[in-house]
């Protein structure tokens, strides 16, 4: 049964995921807490790399995995080259693209490169992070003996009885054999690095928590026998904990956004996109935000959060910083907010705007400021009511006529500069690369 939270938790580690907002089940807490509070934990977190780019949803994982870190513990960053040519049917009412070996590689690469800039690797110590793909041992495995030796553990009573399959059969939704097989191949995932790597503990997403137990359940019963027949298991204990799922004040799923998902691909979403998906988040949110996705102090964050109003800009200012530098980087942060600044704020400097290309020789204004590399506006009707109430100003002169044709003649050095309200946009139409 899941457990909460130790009220004082012994280990820093533990206290600090629960503190922080990080904690929201467990298989055995105090196991938990007692293996954190006596000597380095091997850990792991499962990513499938289904996609070219990890995303803000993924971050709250990726902080716990460095919360975990920095107190002496060593994370395994598990992505999942054969789980993903199956798909997991966790939250899906539908099967998942079956994805092909050269884009799944493609995308682990991408996703080393982003871990980096949260976990150290490589750097001699004990709790170095690894990065691994069950693919490696997955897809050499004998389907007969993998379901005598692993299969025969469970059973399918137990596993329809799961939520994931439960609401998909529930609503007749059709489930294939193929999505059914994902939870023995993540329950073989853990027993395997508990023998290889002495792994402990897998945390994750609430959504994957009965896939959690069927691995902490795999390892107990094939420890129970060896033990009976006299040997010692190969792998130490396992316990399992799961982070919240998180959703917005407007109900939103964390990491998405009007544009889509928000990419941690500084080429897939700029750094100042990425800082203005954190700036623009509601201010009841902001609180929360600070402690699973910054590093300041519990202190400075209440002292940050306990106003209202207009005062909160600063709180969102200091989470929208905080955020972009731990991922882009100290320069590339502070450039975001500078831009941040010009681009809804006055005065005459534009520098720091990022330019926006538009592969056309011309295009009307109306259409300009609906695209999808500007999206200035939701809809077209919009976009013409708010032109015609002078809202908008090209190079410092208003325009009231959403048919007009722009062209490379109305750049300037700045590019074209375009002004909605307070926020602004410098574009630069390009008919080469369109030729291209």
């Amino acid at each position: 049964m899941p457990q909460a939270p130790a009220p004082t938790p012994k280990s820093p580690a533990l206290a600090t995921l629960v503190a922080r907002g990080y904690f929201e089940q467990a298989s055995d807490v105090e196991a938990i807490d007692r293996a954190l509070a006596s000597g380095m934990v091997t850990f792991y977190i499962g990513f499938d790399p289904t996609a070219p780019s990890l995303h803000a949803g993924n971050l709250l994982t990726i902080m716990a995995m460095r919360v975990l870190q920095k107190h002496g513990h060593r994370p395994l960053c598990l992505l999942g080259g054969g789980t993903a040519m199956v798909g997991d049917p966790s939250g899906k009412t539908e099967m998942r693209k079956i994805l092909t070996p050269e884009t799944i590689a493609r995308n682990a690469q991408a996703f080393r490169d982003q871990f980096a800039c949260f976990l150290h690797f490589d750097t001699g110590a004990d709790n170095d992070a690894l990065l691994l793909n069950n693919a490696d041992w997955l897809l050499g495995l004998k389907y007969v003996e993998f379901l005598r030796d692993i299969g025969r553990h469970f059973t399918v009573n137990r596993m329809v009885a799961v939520k994931t399959y439960r609401d998909r059969l529930d609503a007749e939704i059709p489930l294939s054999f193929l999505e059914f097989n994902y939870q023995l191949l993540q329950a073989y995932d853990f027993f395997y690095l508990s023998e290889k790597y002495n792994c402990s503990l897998q945390l994750g997403g609430s959504d994957q928590w009965g896939n959690m137990i069927a691995g902490v359940e795999l390892i107990r019963r094939i420890a129970g026998e060896q033990r009976d027949a006299g040997q010692e298991p190969a792998g130490g204990g396992a316990t399992c904990l799961t982070f919240p799922l998180l959703t917005t004040s407007d109900g939103r799923k964390m990491g998405k956004s009007e544009r889509g998902a928000v990419w941690l691909s500084r080429e897939r979403l700029s750094p100042f996109e990425y800082y203005q998906y954190w700036i623009n988040r509601d201010d009841r949110d902001v609180a929360r935000l600070l402690r699973l996705y910054t590093e300041l102090p519990l202190e400075e964050i209440d002292e940050l959060t306990r106003v209202e109003g207009a005062a909160m800009r600063a709180a969102t200012q200091r989470l929208a910083f905080e955020a972009t530098r731990l991922l882009h980087g100290e320069d590339a942060a502070t450039r975001a907010a500078t831009a941040s600044q010009q681009a809804f704020g006055g005065g005459d400097d534009w520098s720091a705007v990022p330019e926006r290309t538009i592969e056309a020789a011309e295009i009307r204004l109306v259409d300009l400021l609906v695209h999808e590399h500007v999206q200035a506006f939701k809809s077209k009707r919009e976009t013409r009511r708010r032109i015609e109430g002078k809202a908008v100003k090209i190079n410092d002169e208003p325009c009231t006529d959403p048919n007009r044709v722009l062209t490379a003649n109305d750049q300037d050095d700045q590019g074209l500069r375009i002004k909605v309200g307070k926020k602004r946009f410098r574009i630069c139409l390009s008919s080469t690369q369109a030729a291209t």
